[in-house]
């Protein structure tokens, strides 16, 4: 995207005054429309991220793709920030977790266990059941949202999002 477009009058053309909230805002972030209203958008956080998972969303403002690997929640985000849009590190980073979606392989009676490998705090088990190969199950207590299963599931079938039943954080 060229510097220098306004990108609030060009969704203004479009007949979008705001732009749509990310499923996964940055770790500490503020509410949403506190966020999108400070962000300035100057990409001083996609620099920082060690794990390059930031990158510009919808409207310019940062975002997080898991495609391209887990947050290991760092902070750097945070300490590159110029203005106040981020809880102190002190707190959670976020309310986060992973969801595994209907098309993951074992639920087609196919053995994958990739994501339970890659997840560190050990919150994807694979039960067993008779007959049939083990089935998955998210402990939402022990998941941190980090992500790591998001890349390492060869069908896309895992997203990370707000808790079921919650429409935001």
């Amino acid at each position: 995207m060229p510097d220098g477009v306004n990108l609030s009058r060009r969704s203004l053309f479009r007949g979008r005054l705001t732009s749509n909230e990310p499923r996964v805002q940055l770790p500490w972030s503020v509410a949403w429309s506190d966020f999108a209203a400070d962000c300035t958008r100057c990409g001083d956080c996609l620099t920082a991220c060690p794990e390059q998972i930031l990158v510009k969303g919808d409207g310019g403002f940062p975002s997080v793709d898991f495609l391209r690997g887990e947050c290991t929640f760092c902070g750097e985000c945070v300490a590159a920030c110029k203005v106040p849009i981020f809880r102190p590190t002190t707190e959670a980073p976020w309310q986060y977790i992973a969801h595994i979606e209907a098309n993951c392989l074992a639920h087609g009676q196919v053995f994958c266990q990739r994501c339970q490998d890659s997840c560190e705090p050990r919150a994807i088990r694979f039960s067993p059941v008779l007959g049939r190969v083990p089935t998955p199950s998210i402990d939402a207590a022990a998941c941190t949202g980090c992500g790591a299963c998001v890349m390492d599931c060869p069908v896309g079938s895992i997203r990370v999002g707000a808790p079921a039943g919650e429409e935001s954080r």
